[in-house]
């Protein structure tokens, strides 16, 4: 490893050289190759990279790749340099000019170089002819028009080289690099207003191709219905794409597609291309005996000709030699989740598909999660084979949207074998079954016979099963050139890619052809699709079914009736009340299972502790060995995706070790997730199911075990808090429009509404810890028992107000329409009570003894005689109660925290009818203390209070620990979990 003191003499001799010779290098004639060889080579060696590959590494692993120089309408189309890292991840590309280019202010290799890193999804990006030296942000869009400063985060000449040499060297020397200096700078100087990531932007460019050839092809072709009209629009846009990128990949003459364009009917000419690619390359994607729609379709050249010209250098901004298939199946993710809809005038609209407007979107899982969940379920099955044993392994998604879980274990089983075959020594050169190509690499012969033996998936959508077969083929052939698939063609006679309809079907992977025996129906049939596992995949149930099942399962799919009432059927099992079609696909999943297969998903996290799955946690914990539960918490699918999300990895089987990976990192930032996902440190799996088989509702626990522990020992100890309870715990009223029936005293005055229907009312507003509820709100409280006609002046205010009712109940005649949704019984309210609020994180209670009514955004219970009402009010706000709650609810799954009385009822509570004087003492001095707060106007005052405040609840605190009996060691537990 080059020292720091080392790299900055040589750097040093390299910026004398160039300053004693600098006129010379300045001429035109001192060329590029020069440049690199004399400058920036040796620049880049001096902070450590080896530039030469002196490891004789084989092409695979060089951690610095040189690209072919190949020209393009004046620009080249790949950058000179690609610095990696170990396992082949990119950093950041380096583009080298001769020094008589103006770095500093020539458009075009500014444009270029911005064009490579934001293709590859790469933070920054680097020009230099050694004189100058221009790092680019390549998380912005480069357009031709900008000018060269445009992105440019740093800008140093050679003369600078060494001032500045504290920041080369932490920035891009080898040794810093590995420490993490490089991501810190990437972080700090990138990212700014403004970015917009390519496969955001590619979504944008496959949308308004959608657009163009949906409308041509609609106006053009008459007789084609919706459904045929959105299969060769597909069809068309994979076939391009595919071509476009095998272009760039020097498979393919580049601008092939452009020639296209020169005279003629223009999709004739294409066409012609796509019949050449279904000789070369085999792959199923230009298979035209299936595809009866294509061949037919008439195109106006027009948009022929804007969708191609879209595609090509100067107008495009992708440079697809570096598009990653991981970049495109993020933006292809969001491309299904609309289609095209065609009215009866053969107008063209294009729509969110209604599955996905009701789900908010379209959910790309992250390429960290994938990873994780390939590694922990393919890692783990195939350590220790042979790729004999390999092949015989079949890894399935059954809802495989664009492929990205299926590309993720595609690409560890090419790592895997890579890596196998180098290390049993060099390739034998000539033979047809070498593994390895003399450069390293996998030959397409081997990559295709992973790719057919290994991989699986299934799709109800006929579209995605199309771009998994792409991403995959695109995935298969990359590394190919123009020789060698010609090799292939012209020595082995084999077409480059496999056709993979047998190892990747549409159907519905959840209804079986069983479904026809209740429903003959042939529209219902073709929305639903049944699909038959067994007949689907024969060999696979030869023997036994599927090894690896991984994916993220479709979360509140939009179910007709059917098919709910032919799902929970099959599945009354697991069934408690409500239902999710994910926990369907965990199930199923479980049925075509081989023994000591594993399953890999992403789950909503109300799976780890919601009521209505726990049968299905029941099952798993009965039958499985569970490795990975991982509470990843919300905005996992984007800054706006507030779901929360748990990855949840098992094996079919009942042998176990005794170790587990839990996790719960809802609280790290997204950016340092991947990093504490890769970090985590086993748990004790027997003492994690014990503590899960004692639990009422069979949680699956991510805390820290000691806190379940603690939250075991205590229900043990003491009495629940249901215990206490007179009656249940309730919800307050529910109002179907709540603007018509809650008003201001003021506003009721004013309308002169009828007293004896008006009722106190409290909202959460209203509700803070340790104070005495204070409102000036009322409630119009009418029930359908009411007359309406007896309450004129209600009856003239609440008029206003009903063509705002939307309330099916009301349509349905279920209850009038002016009346409370939910009324509740009067009594609930009258009586002295608690209320609590209900859309809360952390618990708040207070004690109400002036009969407000409340909505049902807070909750209402009474205790036994006996029980002190101060005593309660102290516990249930305290940290020790919140760490209960929060312990036993997993800190709540749900997008909107809600506190439900079966998430309290099972909760340790304290004896609360021996009086307690100091407790009861506190509570009333916070009770004092809050209102003279609300009082108070001076500042310095309320301080004063405030400090007194905090003083009475930390020795609420303390007295609390002391009735739930904790030892000091336990007291650290809670106070950490607190913070």
């Amino acid at each position: 490893m080059i020292t720091k003191e080392t790299a900055y003499k040589k750097i040093a001799e390299l910026v004398e050289r160039f300053e004693e010779q600098f006129a010379s290098y300045k001429k035109s004639e001192y060329n590029e190759t020069l440049t690199r060889r004399d400058f920036i080579d040796p620049f880049f060696k001096a902070l450590g990279w080896d530039i030469d590959n002196e490891q004789g590494y084989a092409e695979a692993y060089r951690e610095v790749i040189h690209e072919d120089r190949i020209k393009i309408g004046g620009a080249t189309k790949a950058p000179d340099y690609s610095f990696r890292l170990v396992g082949g991840k990119r950093l950041f590309f380096v583009e080298a000019k001769k020094p008589s280019v103006a770095v500093k202010e020539e458009i075009q290799p500014a444009y270029q170089v911005r064009r490579y890193g934001w293709s590859a999804k790469l933070p920054i990006s680097i020009i230099t002819d050694f004189e100058e030296f221009a790092i680019y942000d390549c998380t912005k869009k480069p357009k031709p028009t900008d000018k060269a400063a445009v992105a440019r985060i740093k800008y140093l000449t050679f003369r600078e080289y060494l001032q500045e040499f504290e920041f080369i060297w932490n920035t891009f020397s080898k040794e810093r690099v590995l420490k993490g200096s490089f991501d810190t700078f990437v972080q700090s100087d990138t990212h700014k207003k403004g970015t917009a990531t390519v496969d955001k932007d590619f979504l944008q460019s496959l949308d308004s191709w959608r657009t163009q050839l949906a409308k041509a092809i609609s106006s053009s072709n008459k007789d084609l219905d919706e459904d045929e009209i959105n299969f060769a629009v597909q069809q068309l846009i994979d076939r391009i794409i595919f071509l476009r990128i095998a272009e760039d990949r020097s498979v393919e003459p580049y601008g092939n597609m452009q020639g296209a364009l020169k005279s003629g009917d223009y999709y004739h000419n294409l066409f012609d291309l796509f019949r050449e690619a279904d000789e070369k390359y085999n792959s199923g994607l230009f298979d035209f005996k299936k595809d009866q729609i294509s061949k037919h379709l008439k195109i106006d050249n027009k948009i022929i000709k804007n969708v191609i010209n879209e595609l090509y250098y100067p107008e495009s901004p992708y440079e697809f030699s570096v598009l990653s298939v991981e970049i495109l199946g993020s933006a292809y993710e969001q491309f299904l989740g609309k289609q095209i809809k065609i009215d009866k005038a053969h107008h063209v609209k294009i729509e969110e598909k209604p599955e996905v407007r009701k789900a908010g979107g379209v959910y790309y899982t992250p390429q960290y999660v994938v990873d994780y969940i390939v590694k922990n379920t393919v890692g783990k099955l195939i350590e220790g084979k042979t790729p004999k044993d390999i092949s015989k392994i079949k890894i399935v998604d059954p809802s495989c949207g664009s492929g990205s879980f299926l590309i993720g274990a595609y690409q560890y089983l090419l790592d895997w074998h890579k890596d196998y075959y180098s290390n049993k020594g060099k390739p034998v050169k000539g033979k047809k079954d070498n593994p390895l190509t003399p450069d390293g690499n996998l030959t397409t012969g081997e990559k295709k016979r992973i790719l057919l033996n290994n991989i699986f998936g299934v799709d109800i959508d006929v579209n995605a099963v199309e771009v998994t077969k792409l991403s995959l083929l695109l995935k298969c052939m990359e590394g190919e050139t123009s020789a060698s698939i010609n090799n292939q063609l012209k020595f082995f006679n084999e077409r480059v890619l496999p056709t993979l309809d047998e190892n990747i079907k549409s159907g519905n992977s959840l209804i079986d052809t069983d479904f026809y025996e209740t429903q003959l129906d042939f529209g219902e049939e073709k929305n639903i699709k049944p699909f038959n596992w067994q007949k689907g995949f024969p060999t696979v149930f030869q023997e036994g079914g599927f090894n690896i099942i991984l994916g993220n399962p479709p979360w509140g799919a939009n179910l007709s009736n059917d098919s709910i009432i032919y799902l929970k059927k099959k599945h009354h099992s697991i069934i408690v009340r409500m239902i999710d079609s994910y926990m369907y696909f965990i199930n199923h999943s479980i049925n075509i299972l081989n023994k000591e297969g594993y399953l890999g998903m992403i789950i909503p996290s109300t799976f780890l502790n919601q009521v209505d799955m726990k049968l299905l946690r029941k099952k798993i914990i009965e039958t499985s060995n569970i490795n990975s539960v991982i509470n990843l918490g919300e905005k996992i699918f984007g800054s706006k995706v507030l779901n929360t999300s748990t990855i949840l990895i098992f094996q079919n089987t009942k042998k176990s070790d005794n170790k587990i990976l839990l996790g719960d990192i809802r609280n790290i930032n997204l950016e340092e997730k991947a990093k504490h996902l890769n970090e985590l440190n086993a748990s004790n799996k027997k003492e994690w199911i014990d503590l899960v088989k004692t639990d009422e509702q069979t949680t699956f626990f991510t805390f820290s075990t000691l806190n379940v522990s603690l939250l075991s020992k205590l229900r043990s100890k003491h009495p629940k808090f249901k215990d206490i309870l007179d009656g249940e715990v309730q919800r307050g009223v529910s109002p179907d429009y709540a603007k018509a029936v809650i008003l201001t005293k003021d506003e009721a005055k004013t309308k002169k509404i009828e007293t004896s229907i008006l009722k106190p009312l409290v909202l959460g507003k209203h509700i803070t810890r340790y104070t005495k509820p204070n409102s000036d709100v009322l409630l119009i409280y009418l029930t359908s028992k009411d007359d309406l006609e007896n309450y004129t002046n209600a009856k003239k205010h609440l008029l206003q107000y009903k063509k705002f009712i939307t309330c099916r109940e009301v349509a349905e005649g279920k209850h009038k329409w002016y009346s409370l949704h939910r009324p509740r019984n009067p009594d609930i309210f009258k009586k002295n009570k608690f209320i609590g609020l209900t859309t809360t994180k952390k618990l708040c209670l207070i004690y109400d003894e002036f009969g407000y009514y409340t909505t049902d955004a807070l909750y209402v219970f009474n205790v036994k005689k006996g029980v002190h009402e101060n005593s309660v009010l102290a516990v249930f706000n305290s940290k020790a109660f919140q760490f209960l709650y929060e312990t036993a609810i997993q800190g709540g799954q749900r997008v909107i925290p809600q506190v439900k009385a079966a998430n309290l009822y099972e909760l340790p509570f304290p004896n609360a009818t021996k009086k307690n004087l100091d407790l009861e003492k506190l509570t009333e001095q916070l009770l004092e203390l809050n209102q003279r707060n609300k009082e108070i106007k001076l500042d310095s005052k309320r301080q004063e209070i405030k400090s007194k405040i905090d003083y009475c609840e930390s020795r609420i605190n303390e007295i609390v620990y002391q009735l739930y009996e904790l030892t000091p060691d336990e007291i650290k537990i809670v106070e950490e979990a607190s913070k």
